[in-house]
């Protein structure tokens, strides 16, 4: 079963990734800050279970850490807006899209620039 997983191309798995640890990460930040008791406790293991899958996945790509790692960091700042608005109903400001555009610029120029 996993070696089938391994034929998948490795966007699959960052975007699978970063979207486990965005959403965790969502997920304890409201624990923390929105919620008390049982719903707390509840959000925070259900983050930590998300964290996980997202170390699990990131791994799971068939590249070496090192060429993943400008992919990630691009596919990360993409996913993290989405899920932002979506969960926190917040847009980004105009030095977020700025520093965002240099983000992804330089993460594709780590993936792709082959010297």
């Amino acid at each position: 079963m996993l070696k089938s997983f391994l034929n998948f191309h490795p966007i699959f798995f960052l975007i699978i990734a970063t979207t486990l640890e965005v959403l965790g990460d969502a997920l304890i930040r409201m624990s923390i800050y929105n919620h008390v008791g049982t719903a707390r406790i509840a959000l925070a293991v259900v983050g930590a279970v998300l964290l996980f899958g997202y170390g699990f996945f990131l791994n799971l790509a068939p590249v070496e850490f090192g060429q993943v790692v400008g992919l990630y960091i691009a596919t990360l700042f993409i996913v993290w807006q989405i899920v932002n608005y979506f969960t926190f109903h917040t847009l980004p400001t105009l030095p977020i899209l700025v520093g965002g555009a240099l983000i992804v610029s330089g993460g594709l120029i780590i993936t792709f620039w082959k010297a």
